[in-house]
């Protein structure tokens, strides 16, 4: 089952992973002071990635990632989802509220805002 998401074109010190997937979209969104950006706009590029393919694309994102700014990328399906920061990948299975909250934790840890580590789901039975 190939993986979907979103890339953020100004996240990556080097483009050429853009090549190894495919660009369903492109996005050029305004950055404001909500983002705690430093680049003045975010090319987002909506992707899909072949499932054979998506562990090497999230190592090559990984190593990819700006590495002075906290910055991730993230695509999933129906069963797994790879979250990539600068030299670390979590692949979450999607029914694990453990795995999200180490993901989550480890972004908060690096700075990232936490209105940006929005890939943390809302599942009800989480909550009980």
């Amino acid at each position: 089952m190939n993986y979907t998401g979103v890339i953020i074109e100004e996240s990556l010190t080097d483009t050429s992973v853009l090549k190894k997937v495919h660009i369903v979209s492109t996005e050029v969104e305004k950055v404001t002071k909500k983002h705690q950006s430093k680049v003045p706009q975010w090319t987002l590029h909506t992707v899909e990635i072949l499932a054979d393919k998506a562990k090497q694309i999230a190592e090559e994102l990984s190593k990819a990632l700006v590495g002075d700014a906290s910055w991730y990328a993230d695509f999933k399906n129906d069963t797994h989802h790879y979250i990539v920061f600068k030299n670390k990948v979590f692949f979450i299975d999607r029914r694990s509220k453990k795995e999200y909250d180490e993901a989550k934790s480890y972004g908060l840890s690096l700075g990232i805002p936490e209105h940006q580590v929005d890939f943390h789901p809302d599942v009800e039975e989480w909550k009980r």
